[in-house]
């Protein structure tokens, strides 16, 4: 799985028009998930998205983590994390894991967020087309996958 995790001072998803999700203060966080992927890449992102230090102390050294700010966190399902641009100039998107893998373990990973933040996840809708928003805070964008933990 591959994340894009952007901290926010807000963040928004918009479907037909309408706005879904909205947040404040916190993480607009970008999910890909990669054929392979399993319960424990959640387990592990969950982990990371939760406790890493991005947000600033008193002393504004980026010290404390959307938990220990009370931040919000706005989820979205991105399968475009997963190209390939090795050959050619279109990406390929097959590495990408199919709705069957995909909608389950994105799912997981927005209810064990909320479960370790002690408060809901914002989410869009997975496979729609949604528009974005973000005021990107810093700025300060971190990319994880799980496949790379050294």
């Amino acid at each position: 799985m591959r994340l894009v995790i952007q901290r926010c001072s807000e963040a928004s998803v918009t479907i037909d028009g309408s706005c879904v999700s909205a947040i404040g203060k916190g993480l607009l966080v970008l999910v890909g998930v990669e054929q392979g992927d399993t319960e424990a890449d959640v387990d592990w992102l969950v982990g990371k998205t939760a406790g890493m230090r991005i947000f600033d102390d008193a002393e504004g050294v980026m010290n404390l983590s959307v938990k220990d700010v009370g931040g919000d966190v706005l989820a979205i399902s991105q399968f475009t994390l997963t190209a390939s641009t090795r050959k050619g100039n279109r990406p390929s998107y097959i590495r990408a894991a199919g709705h069957e893998l995909a909608i389950p373990l994105y799912t997981s990973y927005c209810d064990k967020l909320s479960a370790a933040l002690g408060k809901p996840v914002g989410k869009g809708v997975f496979g729609a087309d949604m528009k974005v928003a973000l005021v990107n805070d810093g700025p300060v964008t971190i990319i994880i996958d799980s496949r790379i933990r050294e």
